[in-house]
């Protein structure tokens, strides 16, 4: 009897430590989505000083700004599926090696071309960390009331990395050289390698049938051309250089979604996207972000342009949508519990199209109040539509596809991070320019060259001078807020459409019994395993 009560005992400890070691994988993974999120903003801070360092042509510093984002994009279902079918333990830690060499190699560049290949380098690290951060979660977590809990903790980490990043980047700008913004990925490198080795669980997917490499390089072809192609057109290229990436782009995917329908055994199984609640949720990521990635662009150009902050104001200005998106993420567990999805997307949607209608109350002077309150809306309404989506998609994958979801996921949020910035550009550049034509006194040629953008409307009058510039200088400023205007209205429009789309989503979150979780060392076996190494 004494024996049996032991054994229980036992069992009773090892559950309780895997238990503890769940959080503390979530800590790990929740340290790799922040290095990825920081990269990608903290450069922005640090262009000018490239810039003058490393004199780069035009299109080496597009490049320089616009390969790591392409990269990563690009390669995310690629490396998704090779986690289910490999390891994904095993790609996430050679995708924490790749990002602190390149890091390190991005530090101490001497030429454009080779940060750009640092960079490019840095994209396909990041491309490697950041699905398999979310489908270790979903293995880790198979209850899904915990899971919940743990998405949102990761979301919110994903959130303070987009913020910090440019604070971090004019921090370390104002006391060392430019290459120390990517100096701080390697010391979180260093521990992130051997703690995660340590204490993160190997998982696999179903490795029935041969890995389709094929299909693998034309969904990063296809995906690679695509997010060219959008680019390319966001920044008002409508050139053969933007329409032929688009048209490749566009036919690869073609062939790559065929070529899935005939495998036995395909690289991403499309019979997830007939389930409602998976293609529900992958278009409300998409079309969240196309509404609002594009705005912020804009809404950074209006505090910096119009009510002439600098970009560190500008930052702690942004600052209550990012602490807001932090709180949507912590709580949304519990109201995923008691709203269900359908509910909490639609009312997500609902509550950033009200944000996105109060804003268009800006105008030419500061409005403290006013952008406070429609921030904190924004932010945590959007997060809140993204915490439900993600949550959503994952658990309607089947474990074994992890993987390959959460790469679905991560493109979709690109990819509509992509098309959004497009669109609402062109529709700002659309209502922008016409309220530039016929300003007193101001030339054709100079009206024109304004007409471009609100930056080079400032420089042509201030080449002009007198009241001829003062004149051009007031309308561009007028055009610009009627622009932006009326971006947010259509912003506002495509986030109720969104709204309706999460109405097909479940009504309740669904928690039936949870599927065994991938086995955790208990902390003992932990210590022997150092020991014994």
């Amino acid at each position: 009897m004494s024996g049996t009560t032991t054994a229980a005992d036992a069992l009773r400890r090892r559950a309780a430590g895997a238990g503890a070691n769940r959080w503390v994988v979530l800590v790990v993974l929740c340290v790799s989505l922040l290095l990825v999120a920081l990269d990608a903003t903290v450069l922005h801070v640090a262009v000018p000083a490239v810039t003058e360092d490393l004199k780069p042509g035009a299109i080496e510093l597009l490049w320089i700004v616009d390969v790591y984002p392409l990269v990563c994009a690009s390669l995310l279902i690629l490396f998704g599926t090779l986690g289910d079918r490999v390891g994904r333990r095993r790609v996430l830690l050679l995708g924490y090696a790749l990002f602190g060499v390149a890091s390190g190699v991005a530090a101490v560049a001497d030429t454009a071309q080779v940060l750009i290949l640092a960079r490019a380098l840095l994209g396909v690290g990041g491309a490697m960390i950041m699905p398999a951060t979310l489908s270790i979660l979903r293995q880790v977590f198979p209850d899904r009331r915990e899971r919940a809990l743990a998405i949102g903790i990761w979301s919110a980490v994903a959130a303070v990395g987009a913020a910090v990043g440019p604070l971090l980047g004019g921090f370390l700008l104002e006391h060392f050289w430019w290459g120390s913004v990517f100096l701080v990925n390697i010391p979180l490198m260093l521990v992130s390698l051997p703690v995660g080795r340590l204490l993160l669980p190997e998982s696999k997917g179903s490795r029935e049938g041969p890995w389709d490499v094929v299909g693998a390089l034309t969904a990063a072809a296809g995906l690679f051309a695509l997010v060219l192609g959008v680019k390319r057109l966001g920044g008002g290229d409508l050139d053969a250089f933007t329409a032929i990436p688009l048209a490749v782009g566009a036919a690869l995917f073609v062939l790559f979604v065929r070529r899935q329908r005939r495998l036995t055994h395909p690289l991403v199984d499309l019979r997830m996207f007939a389930r409602p609640a998976f293609s529900t949720s992958v278009g409300c990521i998409v079309l969240a972000m196309l509404a609002l990635v594009g705005l912020e662009l804009i809404a950074a150009q209006y505090l910096q342009l119009v009510l002439d902050l600098s970009p560190l104001e500008t930052g702690l200005r942004l600052l209550p949508l990012t602490i807001a998106a932090m709180a949507a993420g912590l709580a949304g567990a519990r109201l995923l519990r008691r709203f269900g999805p359908r509910r909490m997307v639609s009312a997500g949607f609902c509550l950033t199209a009200l944000a996105v209608l109060l804003l268009t109350a800006m105008g030419d002077a500061d409005n403290t109040g006013l952008l406070v309150a429609g921030f904190v809306l924004l932010g945590f309404g959007l997060e809140t539509t993204l915490f439900g989506a993600y949550e959503s998609m994952l658990s309607e994958a089947p474990p074994e596809q992890a993987g390959g979801a959460a790469a679905i996921g991560e493109t979709s949020y690109q990819l509509g991070a992509g098309i959004g910035i497009a669109l609402l550009g062109s529709v700002m550049n659309a209502a922008y320019t016409p309220g530039l034509s016929g300003v007193p006194g101001v030339p054709e040629s100079a009206s024109r060259s304004a007409g471009h953008s609100l930056g080079e409307a400032y420089e042509v009058a201030g080449r002009l001078g007198g009241s001829a510039g003062v004149a051009l200088r007031r309308a561009a400023q007028d055009s610009f807020v009627h622009g932006l205007h009326v971006t947010l209205l259509v912003s506002a429009g495509l986030l109720l459409l969104g709204a309706v789309m999460a109405l097909r989503l479940p009504r309740t979150m669904q928690c039936g019994e949870a599927p065994a979780a991938v086995e955790l060392p208990a902390p003992r076996e932990v210590a022997e395993s150092r020991v014994s190494a």
